[in-house]
This record gives structure tokens, C-alpha cells and sequence, in this order.
């Protein structure tokens, strides 16, 4: 069943998935942005789920946008004063924005959560409800459902930061459904209730999985460990895109190969946060994309949520920290809170700042002062937030996250460029190619985000219709920008002109800084980004696929528009002398 909402890009979706259980899918076609401000190609969903015992509970509700559509929907399949529980999988607004709406319908009814979850649905909804705290290894019993004859009997998982640190996981014996909310989700809107097509899905699923769970790989190996616990589970339930039923074991071995590779080591980056604090949380996100990009290890840690001994722990094992601006009069937790993680700094670790924005923070030159006294020398400069964030604000806080986790790898890296045998060396370094610099754009304004890189792997790889390759390092900024669906512009540079060019597109760049300062460039020309003035060619690409490497990204593109400033003159080529580093 479908039922078609007032506005004709959002739609509801009513489907049985399992004995006495069904799911209402709120489907949010056109939805470009969310959280760390990563663009969506396919839009996404956010999945709430009725189950049937002898009593009712309803895991999860729906964005507040839903609220003229989705509360109809709901009655329709039951009254809600007969909803006895509503369990909370975690508490960000896109699964919690019509909590207030349902306690107003039915006043008895009772949240069940973790005990931060529900903390935290307090200041949300600013109406006494009824609750009970659960944890890892605790139970809720429905009851058997009179006609099925199925006992619906939950058992929860504690899953915290996957990825807000109140996350719970909810498994019905009854059915064998695994609900894990963010968790192997992925922002993906179509009427396929299941994964039925894994090809179409696969991209958007590792790229939600970089964006919001590798930052958390330490986190997402405990809670694979406490789900290998469970009996058999044939579907998981996740709060995002379709559910994980046909191909469930390829989806779960891709979480735990990612998060083991991101936990190779001891080293890592602690990004603390405030939840519920500003953009602290987005931000924090943001910097922890890009430390993870660079191939190093990062934790993000909630000040508010972590108990003192794990606090102590986190960041007095961690490289760098990084830390966001609290407020100016920190409640008596939150201070003991603060007073661990400094207490807990050491002189041998790198530290960074950032704004939190959240409306009465304390001085960031304060906070970056009262940190530098203990002696720690500066991760990257402090990260200054004087709007609401915007896109290129999140871009500055990517890119700083990346210079943070290339210091992290610094000596990994050198030890690699060593590693190859001389002879080999040199061999791979004879593969010559052209000189290129790929540029691209998105958005506008305050929201607009850019970069450009010089590249010199680039292949034509297909006839009909055109294509290239082009190899991307997972550390580049421009990266962001290369995923599928998005546009860029090669720009072909010239054998007799292309120094200047390449000169000034291989410095190396202060996060958020300008790439095009002082380049004389063409805008509206192509779509995807600028064309250099300078250029011998330019071609207008599309991202068809990517292919993951061991450092790189290979990015199949369709070219779909492309120019020759002067047919005479022959593309710049670069010989190297080496074959494993730039």
C-alpha cells in the first residue's frame, strides 16, 4: 500500500515484512543535504516499524516534516492509545521528530530507550512521558500474538556512537529482525522495501558507511561482536533506504572488513563533541571524515555521554584530540566532564579546536589557550565558525581533518615510499601519462564548495558512450565532490604553457583556501566546474562508478561536453622516476 503525501515529493509506504510486523516508510525523494553536509544522489527514507504481540510497540517514528501524513497513516493501521511501547532507537530529530505528537495521542504510552536517549528526548519534547532505561542484555516481552501464534520477546544491544552516542539495537525473537536505526543504513529512496538490487545500492551504502560509521570503527566492531551473540537474524531493520534481507551476510562482512582496516594500529584521533550542543556534533563529524580519509584512525567521543574512566581512557590513549568550544557556563556534569579531558591531555599529543556554534560558547582563543598550557602543540588552526555552518564550512573542516590525519601517517607513509624494490621502483615509475587538473563545484554562495587537483592517472577507457578513468587518492579534498552522479571538468594542459599551472594547483593549500585565487578561469562554461582560461581542453564529466583501490579511487566518468582552445598544439606529459609516490 501506498498513500501519496500533500507534497509530491515525499510519499508513505505501508508493507508487512515478517509475521505481525510492518514497516511505514517515510520516503524523501529529493532530499540533497544531511547531516555532515554530504550530498545525497538517490534521497533517503526514514523507517519506523509497528510489531503485534499481545501488547504493540512501535519502533521509531518519522522527520516532522511527515507530521500532516504520517500520523493519518499510523491510525489507519492501528489506534494509537492500543500502542503500548514506542522504543527509541536514538533520538536525532529524523526518527524522532513526531515523538511530542504521539504522547499528546496517547498519553500512557511507554518510551523505552537507552538511559542517554532518554535524557536526551527530555529537552526534545518538553512533555512528562512515561519510560524505562534499557541496556545491553535486557528484555522486553510483547507476548505471543493470539492469531500467529509468534512471541514477539526483544532483546537490546547497547550500540553507542552508531553513530549518536544513545543508540540502541532492538532484536525480536520472534522474527528474527535485527532493528539498528542508523546503523547498515544508507540514504537511498525508492519503493523497494528490501535490498533487491545490491548493485544499485552498494555505492550509497560505503558511502554513508565513510560518512557516518568509519569515523566509529572501533564502535561498529563492538557492536558486531555483541550481535554475533544473538541467534540467527534474517533481516536487519535499518532506519535509513531499504532493509538488509537477501544479501545480509555480503552487508554485514563489508562493515566488519572496513571497520578492521580502519582499526589496524594503536594511533588514533579523538574528536570530541557536545550531542545536542550547536553543530558540535555535524562539525566534529566533519573534521573525523577527513581524518579518516587520510587513511588514519579516528574515535569520535561525546564530552557529554562518556562515563570519566572511558573518557580518561580515549583521550589519554589517543595521538591528537581535538576539541569543540563548550559553553560559556557548562552545567556541574558537563564541567566534571571537561575537567577529565583536561586532566587527561598529555605534552605528546597534538590538539585542535573548533567552533561549536551553539549560541553561548566560551571564547575559542580561550579554549585553544586553556588547552596549549599543558603544552600540546596545535593540530591545525583553529577552526572559526562566525555562521551557521554552511557547506564550505564543513569543506574547511574536511580539509583540516585531513592535514590532522596526514600528520598521523606521516611516518607510515615514508616507510611505504621505502618499502618497494629498487628495480620495481623505477620500472613502475616509467608509466608516463598527461598532465591534468581536475576541478570541481557544487552548490552556491556561502553553500558552494570547490577544489581541483593536478592529475596525471587518466585513461579514456570506453568508446560508447565516451569515458575516462581517472585515479583519485583517497586523501584528496576533491574527492568529496567525485562521487557518483556528480560532475567534474578535466582540464587538459599544454605542452608550451602548462608550468605556471601546474605550479600553483601543486601547493599545498590551507584548508578552505580559495584553489582558483589568482587562475584565470572560465565559470558557466561546463558543468561540473571551472575551466582554466589556460587550458589546451576541457571535458565535462559524469561519475558512472568508482572502484576502491588500496590508496586510491578510480573514477569511471561519461564525458559529456568537451572543447579544443588550439588544435595544433600536443597535451603536457609528465615522466616520473619513481613509482611509488607522487
Amino acid at each position: 500500500m501506498v498513500v501519496a503525501a500533500a507534497a509530491p515529493k515525499l510519499s508513505l509506504q505501508c508493507e508487512a515484512i515478517a509475521g505481525d510486523t510492518c514497516t511505514i516508510r517515510s520516503l524523501d525523494w529529493d532530499r540533497s543535504r544531511f547531516d555532515i553536509e554530504f550530498g545525497l544522489r538517490n534521497g533517503t527514507t526514514y523507517n519506523a516499524f509497528l510489531v503485534r504481540g499481545e501488547r504493540t510497540a512501535l519502533i521509531d517514528t518519522s522527520h516532522a516534516k511527515f507530521r500532516d501524513t504520517w500520523i493519518p497513516l499510523l491510525k489507519e493501521q492501528i489506534e494509537p492509545t492500543a500502542i503500548d511501547v514506542l522504543i527509541v532507537s536514538h533520538t536525532e530529530p529524523d526518527h524522532s521528530g513526531l515523538i511530542g505528537d504521539l504522547i499528546d495521542l496517547n498519553p500512557d504510552i511507554e518510551i523505552v530507550g537507552s538511559k542517554v536517549a532518554l535524557q536526551f528526548l527530555q529537552d526534545q519534547v518538553h512533555r512528562p512521558f512515561k519510560s524505562r532505561a534499557v541496556k545491553s542484555g535486557e528484555e522486553l516481552d510483547l507476548g505471543t500474538n493470539p492469531e500467529s501464534g509468534i512471541q514477539h520477546r526483544f532483546e537490546f544491544l547497547s550500540a553507542p556512537n552508531l553513530h549518536w552516542p544513545d543508540t540502541i539495537f532492538s532484536f525480536d525473537h520472534g522474527t528474527g529482525i535485527l532493528y539498528t536505526c542508523d546503523a547498515f543504513g544508507l540514504h537511498y529512496c525508492s519503493d523497494d522495501v528490501f535490498d533487491s538490487d545490491p548493485g544499485a545500492i552498494a555505492p550509497d551504502f560505503r558511502f554513508y558507511y565513510d560518512c557516518l560509521m568509519g569515523p566509529n570503527a572501533r564502535s561498529v566492531l563492538q557492536a558486531l561482536k555483541r550481535m554475533g551473540g544473538l541467534p540467527e537474524i534474517n533481516t536487519i531493520a535499518v532506519g535509513h533506504g531499504p532493509l538488509l534481507r537477501h544479501h545480509l551476510s555480503h552487508w554485514v562482512n563489508d562493515y566488519r572488513e572496513w571497520s578492521g582496516q580502519r582499526s589496524k594500529g594503536e594511533s588514533y584521533a579523538a574528536v570530541c563533541y557536545l550531542s545536542q550542543y550547536g553543530f558540535s556534533d555535524r562539525i566534529s563529524q566533519a573534521i573525523a571524515h577527513g581524518i579518516g580519509k587520510a587513511e588514519a584512525q579516528v574515535q569520535l567521543v561525546d564530552l557529554r555521554a562518556t562515563d570519566p574512566q572511558e573518557l580518561t581512557a580515549l583521550i589519554g590513549d589517543a595521538k591528537a584530540v581535538v576539541v569543540p568550544t563548550w559553553p560559556a557556563e557548562p552545567d556541574g556534569e558537563l564541567q566534571a566532564s571537561i575537567g577529565t579531558l583536561l586532566a587527561a591531555l598529555h605534552p605528546k599529543q597534538l590538539v585542535g579546536v573548533f567552533d561549536a556554534f551553539g549560541g553561548n560558547d566560551e571564547p575559542i582563543d580561550a579554549v585553544a589557550d586553556q588547552l596549549r598550557s599543558q603544552g600540546q602543540k596545535q593540530a591545525f588552526a583553529p577552526l572559526r565558525i562566525r555562521q551557521l555552518p554552511q557547506g564550505s564550512d564543513y569543506q574547511r573542516c574536511e580539509e583540516s581533518g585531513t592535514d590532522l590525519g596526514q600528520l598521523l601517517t606521516k611516518e607510515k607513509a615514508i616507510a611505504a615510499m621505502k618499502s618497494l624494490d629498487g628495480d620495481l621502483d623505477k620500472a613502475l615509475g616509467r608509466i608516463s601519462g598527461g598532465l591534468y587538473v581536475v576541478t570541481a563545484s557544487q552548490g552556491e554562495g556561502e553553500s558552494q564548495r570547490r577544489s581541483a587537483m593536478v592529475a596525471s592517472w587518466v585513461s579514456q577507457a570506453s568508446f560508447s558512450p565516451p569515458g575516462l578513468t581517472v585515479a583519485v587518492a583517497k586523501d584528496r579534498a576533491i574527492e568529496a565532490l567525485m562521487q557518483v552522479e556528480d560532475r567534474f571538468v578535466l582540464n587538459v594542459l599544454r605542452e608550451d604553457n602548462h608550468q605556471p599551472l601546474l605550479r600553483h594547483f601543486l601547493k599545498r593549500f590551507p584548508p578552505g583556501a580559495d584553489r582558483f585565487a589568482g587562475v584565470n578561469v572560465l565559470e558557466g562554461v561546463a558543468d561540473g566546474g571551472p575551466v582554466l582560461t589556460d587550458a589546451l581542453a576541457y571535458l565535462s564529466c559524469r561519475v558512472e562508478q568508482r572502484m576502491e583501490g588500496p590508496d586510491h579511487w578510480i573514477i569511471y566518468a561519461v564525458v559529456e561536453q568537451g572543447n579544443v582552445a588550439d588544435a595544433e598544439a600536443s597535451t603536457a606529459v609528465h615522466h616520473r622516476k619513481v613509482g611509488n609516490h607522487y
